[in-house]
């Protein structure tokens, strides 16, 4: 009962954010949360729980103007701030091959499940910043899930977002991202957010040590020597490495080299992790970058990692059983508002 009770406070604060057509877009999420497959958006209709007739569906739409950073508040009311708020982002397209006439179409990453195939697609990206609420499990609560515009790179969105989400949080914040995110431009944009950040590398990264002393002639020397991830020689010796057991992956081993840094962000330093399955010799290392002014645990801090893919779970769970590309709605402000509903019905779940 005391559940309930929540459930219905929940909803009756989210239900005067939704501005116009309130009442039709909550008879619009309780259908989807009742649905369990469609094959076209209009079938939402024919729910018992949706009390109007077809064409309010895409009205409701159209005419709602729901503020994503005032819902996002919203959410973040509900998470405890007395232990570690670990968050997660991530991008996804949601295509839009044959819809000609809709406007900011751009070419997004999709992977296709031919593998001579381009992993491209046409269509619109989202990005997402999600709390990952538990340790072991797959369930990702999005806070902000927002189109990416065309005059936007998902680096630059990333980096806006996680500002407004850290804003109305209390407590130690860690941030995961993927290896899009582990670059120069990203950690330049958000140095000054209030947030640690353990973002992953591609392997073919390369960061450099810091200068040496300066020697008194010419100017100051920015970078020292290079540390390439692809060729051990140039790896000086770790500060820190762990060989460790783990109950799923076997033997772990982790090393760690400190006062590295990118090229183009020399002045923030940074620590460097790498993860070896021992027991998998097929299986690629795992390059991490650890950006803070805290002391963390090597042994805690790898594995927090692994909670960044629950976001990839929750990307599925929005297509497949919250309809979220079903939809082949005409307008960009059509396709916005739907998604602006993908958090508040996860949230609701």
């Amino acid at each position: 009962m005391t559940s309930l009770n929540h459930l219905k406070r929940f909803r009756q604060t989210l239900y005067y954010r939704l501005g116009n057509a309130k009442d039709a877009l909550f008879d619009l999420m309780d259908a989807v949360l009742t649905t369990r497959s469609i094959s076209s958006f209009v079938e939402l209709s024919l729910s018992p729980l949706f009390r109007r007739k077809w064409p309010s569906i895409y009205a409701a739409l159209q005419d709602a103007y729901s503020t994503p950073e005032y819902l996002m508040r919203e959410y973040a009311e509900e998470i405890p701030t007395s232990e570690l708020i670990v968050l997660a982002g991530d991008h996804t397209a949601w295509s839009r091959i044959y819809a000609k006439t809709l406007q900011e179409r751009t070419y997004e990453h999709q992977p296709q499940p031919l593998s001579s195939a381009k992993p491209i697609t046409l269509g619109q990206g989202y990005s997402t910043i999600a709390w990952i609420p538990e340790e072991e499990g797959s369930w990702a609560l999005p806070l902000l899930h927002e189109r990416i515009t065309s005059f936007k790179t998902p680096v630059e969105k990333a980096a806006t977002q996680l500002r407004q989400v850290c804003l109305p949080l209390a407590g130690p914040i860690l941030f995961l991202g993927d290896s899009e995110y582990g670059c120069a431009p990203f950690v330049k944009l958000s140095c000054d957010i209030h947030c640690d950040q353990l973002l992953r590398l591609r392997p073919s990264r390369v960061l450099y040590q810091a200068p040496p002393p300066y020697q008194g002639k010419g100017r100051p020397r920015k970078h020292g020597a290079k540390f390439s991830l692809k060729d051990p020689d140039t790896w000086c010796e770790p500060q820190e490495q762990l060989l460790l057991e783990d109950t799923e992956l076997g033997r772990v081993r982790v090393r760690c080299w400190s006062a590295l840094h990118f090229k183009q962000a020399a002045e923030h330093p940074c620590s460097l992790m790498m993860v070896e399955r021992l027991d998998a010799p097929s299986a690629k290392p795992l390059w991490l970058v650890w950006i803070s002014k805290q002391q963390l645990s090597v042994t805690q801090l790898w594995r927090q990692y692994l909670r960044r893919f629950t976001l990839e779970h929750w990307y599925r769970f929005v297509r497949q059983r919250l309809h979220w590309t079903v939809p082949q709605l005409s307008t960009t402000e059509q396709m916005e508002a739907w998604s602006d509903l993908m958090p508040l019905l996860t949230w609701q779940s």
